[in-house]
């Protein structure tokens, strides 16, 4: 999402080359701790203000592991990079449009198992099939309640910002970054598609997600056992960004689909989630800042990939959007998630 001020309340480590790090042995898990369940092995602004083939490199707003093991990196203003998974060096760029031509506000991304792109755009919201050559193949139903306003109850900017598919593949989830006009302040809806046998996507079931007072929602991934990973985040002018990562449970939840207004009510079972790290709390490992944040590690980070599991273990790689401003800059962090 583009900078915008919101008054809050308030990985994979892949094995990247030295030259890109910027912290302590990556086997000092202890010192590199960020809770009980998160460390931050090391960071990178290897890519910060950068270039590629006439294309900034920057405006990160998700991250997939491509089929060939390299990272597949989407930017919010219609370029899907990808890049080397040891020095994040890109490797190759694509640009995306709409039907028409018209570039998108391209915020969720899914690498499917053909080698297919599945992104969404927060412009209507829409979420289209692309070719790795960046052709339209497919566009997916919407709920109509989802829609940017008039068309619908969602506010312009706040829609479909993360995009995951469940294990199997057969279920693809997109989370909405903030809630509906009728639904309460901290509820998100998170939507759902089922594959057919034609290999499209028909509306599923969606759910409701507890969000922390003042946070947004900029990006979901799928676990290995169904759970999710769930990024909130929320900027406060002169103290900088919130930025705390959940693990959360949609298995027992109730459908919303149905539901006109989500406002705390008995009979609807929303989402579990339980906090895995409040990134305020990670060693700042050398970090510097260029805007006031609590912990100069901070930025404005919003995509995210699971790009390893072992052991209860996950390789998380985290970015942050730099929205192509001098004050922010496009960093990549390599953590390690026990869940």
């Amino acid at each position: 999402m583009r900078l915008r001020t919101v008054l809050a309340t308030v990985t994979a480590a892949l094995a990247a080359a030295t030259s890109l790090t910027a912290a302590g042995p990556a086997n000092a898990q202890n010192s590199n701790a960020c809770s009980p369940s998160v460390s931050i092995d090391r960071f990178s602004d290897a890519l910060d203000k950068t270039t590629y083939q006439g294309t900034f490199v920057g405006n990160f707003s998700a991250l997939a592991v491509d089929r060939d093991g390299s990272i597949a990196a989407l930017e919010d203003r219609s370029s899907l990079f990808s890049l080397d998974r040891k020095t994040l060096a890109p490797k190759s760029v694509v640009p995306l449009a709409d039907e028409k031509g018209a570039a998108l506000d391209s915020e969720g991304l899914v690498v499917d198992g053909d080698g297919t792109r599945l992104i969404t755009s927060e412009t209507e919201p829409s979420i289209r099939r692309y070719s790795a050559d960046g052709k339209i193949l497919d566009r997916l139903p919407v709920p109509s309640s989802l829609l940017v306003a008039p068309a619908g109850r969602a506010t312009s900017n706040q829609t479909f910002e993360g995009l995951t598919l469940l294990p199997g593949g057969h279920t693809l989830l997109a989370s909405m970054e903030n809630a509906i006009s009728g639904d309460s302040t901290t509820i998100v809806r998170f939507q759902t598609w089922e594959r057919t046998k034609g290999g499209h996507f028909r509306l599923g079931a969606q759910y409701a997600y507890p969000v922390d007072s003042g946070l947004g929602v900029p990006e979901v991934q799928a676990t290995p056992d169904g759970r999710l990973l769930v990024l909130e985040r929320g900027f406060t002018s002169g103290v900088g960004n919130t930025v705390r990562l959940y693990l959360a449970d949609p298995r027992h939840a109730t459908d919303t689909s149905g539901t006109e207004n989500l406002t705390g009510q008995s009979g609807v079972r929303l989402i579990r989630k339980t906090l895995l790290t409040d990134m305020v709390t990670c060693p700042s490992l050398g970090a510097t800042a260029k805007q006031p944040q609590p912990n100069p590690l901070l930025d404005n980070i919003e995509g995210m990939a699971v790009t390893g599991y072992s052991k209860g273990r996950l390789k998380v790689l985290l970015v942050s959007d730099d929205n192509q401003n001098a004050a922010q800059t496009t960093r990549f962090y390599y953590l390690r998630v026990r869940v």
